[in-house]
């Protein structure tokens, strides 16, 4: 039994950051109910890197375990009905339409609290749901470049750079998920439904809290130096550097260890808190010209004989066959109805008594359509003319 079993959570979001947050609540046992489109939802249409399956791309699986697809034409007043109905028994209700979709189809707070005062209505946006930057387009990227975060790291002349994950999808996803489980515990205790507000600009910026807070309340600038570096804010050497057969990362070790670990004398007389910051690119550059004398491994061996923080550079093969993650289960393989066995990322966290599974893959469209109409009351027939007329879809 799951945190959540008995919970209905309704799932009308696209692309990352919607649905990885209801993923995270079936994870825990929610029903959730993806309610997407007759032609399906537009990740099933845009397979990150190219990854297209047989009928389930691997962008829309890793981001729809552990719901059901219910597929209906929301244009249409029949479809609309129904998805009301749904909303009436359910818990939480998630969308993340464009500023006046949700009001256009009748999916907008006043109407489905309407119908279930004490649902907990998420809604999600890239900027806000007012304001000057209302209709902007929010999008991963876009979120990365405007949050500031690029210009803590690397050189000074150099492009900013994005992260290598989709890191503003998953921090908004986050806070979706942690604001409808705050919003479910204040329903526990007053029974009172509410909404429930989430964007990626606001995301981005309380991820920052110590990079802002060291720029807003101790006023130092955000200076990037001649040497690359891995964050503005943190002292030297911080970083990856190059071995003779590959890369290292040094995370601020304590310069007198150091000094001994790479045979740098000059290293010792320098103080890590004040000359680690004023001093980076000189700190920098000698690390960096003596690494590429020894071997990854090598170097690895040695910094864990003198106690400094250091580690491998991997790629997803190296990830994906470390014992460590192999130790964790940080990777999920379960049955897929037309993938067949498949290997995800699993849990970002684990509950003794009560921990997250995969109860099913990620649904094809329309694949519980039939048996979500016949649990709302709607005759076999009923439900055979919609699909007959495009109201729905299914998979049989």
């Amino acid at each position: 039994m799951g945190v959540l079993d008995g919970y209905r959570v309704i799932d009308l979001s696209i692309a990352m950051a919607g649905p990885l947050a209801a993923m995270r609540l079936g994870d825990l046992g929610a029903d959730v109910v993806k309610v997407e489109p007759v032609t399906g939802e537009w990740q099933r249409h845009a397979p990150a890197g190219g990854a297209t399956g047989t009928k389930v791309n691997a962008s829309f699986l890793s981001l729809n375990r552990n719901k059901r697809s219910l597929a209906v034409n929301l244009k249409s007043e029949a479809g609309r009905e129904i998805v009301h109905r749904l909303a009436a028994t359910a818990d939480v209700f998630l969308q993340n339409y464009r500023p006046g979709v949700a009001e256009r189809l009748g999916m907008d707070h006043g109407t489905i609290s309407g119908l279930n005062p004490s649902i907990v209505y998420v809604s999600m946006s890239g900027y806000g749901e007012t304001g000057p930057y209302a209709a902007r387009p929010g999008q991963d990227l876009l979120l990365q470049a405007m949050s500031g975060a690029m210009l803590s790291t690397g050189r000074q002349g150099d492009p900013p750079a994005p992260a290598g994950s989709y890191a503003i999808d998953a921090i908004t996803a986050y806070s979706a998920f942690e604001g409808a489980l705050a919003a479910l515990l204040h329903r526990e205790r007053t029974g009172e439904g509410q909404r429930v507000s989430v964007n990626m600009l606001d995301a981005a910026v309380a991820v920052q809290m110590q990079e802002l807070s060291i720029f807003t309340v101790g006023k130092v600038p955000q200076r990037r130096g001649r040497e690359p570096h891995g964050h503005t804010y943190i002292r030297a050497p911080y970083g990856v550097f190059a071995t003779k057969d590959g890369y290292v990362a040094l995370a601020m070790p304590r310069l007198d260890g150091l000094a001994v670990a790479l045979g740098l004398p000059e290293l010792a007389a320098m103080d890590g808190d004040a000359d680690g910051h004023t001093r980076r690119d000189e700190i920098t550059a000698l690390v960096a010209s003596r690494l590429p004398e020894r071997t990854t491994a090598e170097w690895l061996e040695i910094f864990a004989r003198h106690d400094l923080w250091a580690g491998p550079v991997y790629g997803y093969a190296d990830l994906v066959a470390d014992p460590q993650v192999e130790r964790n289960g940080s990777f999920v393989t379960y049955e897929h109805r037309t993938e067949g066995t498949v290997t995800t990322p699993g849990f970002p966290y684990g509950l003794s008594a009560a921990p997250p599974e995969v109860r099913r893959g990620a649904p094809l469209v329309g694949e519980h359509t039939r048996e979500l109409l016949a649990e709302l009351g709607y005759p076999a027939e009923r439900t055979a003319e919609l699909v007959a007329e495009g109201v729905l879809a299914c998979e049989d």
